[in-house]
């Protein structure tokens, strides 16, 4: 039924908002008011946080990078002197004592004696030494030898006795005995020499037992 009310506006009842209305209203204003309030602490309180946090932590980088910085060169300097060790490692490995090995071979001449089982002198000693085997060789000991005799047998037993001595330790066998007999000259002593070669290859270093 349709009611139509003829009083005038003065004498009316004023009408009043459905409380439905009214708490969906208050609601949507209660939830904007949060959205806000969240809106303000995360642009506000959370900025502010993060840029007090960044602010630390790029103090503490500041502070930090000399430390690094040293860090770094420490680095630098540990690996400079690593590749010294390992070149000064890579000297010794590969080092041979001349001497030691020029006194084994004097040593092993005077024990051939007076001729019985060989007399031998040496001309011209010279040595060679090569920290890589690019040409072959890792180093030489040459000289031109001669046998106080024209017996080839002699020779033998001189490059025998350098193959079983210490010279061993560095050196490879020599070559088998080569060489040429000079003719006799009664005017000398000994009157019949036999000259060859002296030709002795060092080893590789890691093969080198010795120094």
């Amino acid at each position: 039924m349709i009611l139509i009310n003829l009083l005038p506006a003065s004498h009316r009842q004023k009408q009043r908002a459905p409380l439905r209305f009214l708490a969906a209203v208050a609601t949507s204003v209660a939830v904007n008011g949060t959205l806000v309030a969240f809106w303000a602490w995360t642009a506000f309180g959370v900025a502010a946080e993060v840029e007090s946090e960044l602010t630390v932590q790029t103090d503490t980088k500041a502070s930090l990078a000399p430390q690094i910085a040293f860090h770094h060169d420490l680095e630098k300097e540990s690996k400079l002197f690593e590749s010294r060790e390992e070149t000064l490692k890579r000297v010794t490995e590969a080092r041979v004592s001349w001497t030691a090995q020029v006194d084994y071979l004097v040593d092993l001449i005077n024990r051939g004696g007076d001729g019985d089982k060989y007399l031998v002198w040496l001309d011209g000693l010279t040595v060679d030494m090569k920290e890589n085997a690019r040409s072959g060789s890792y180093g030489t000991m040459k000289a031109a030898a001669h046998s106080g005799t024209a017996n080839i047998t002699h020779v033998a037993n001189f490059l025998e006795d350098i193959e079983a001595s210490e010279l061993r330790s560095n050196f490879n066998p020599p070559q088998p005995p080569t060489g040429t007999a000079v003719a006799k000259d009664e005017g000398l002593m000994p009157s019949e020499i036999w000259n060859f070669p002296l030709d002795m290859t060092l080893k590789d270093p890691k093969e080198r037992t010795g120094q």
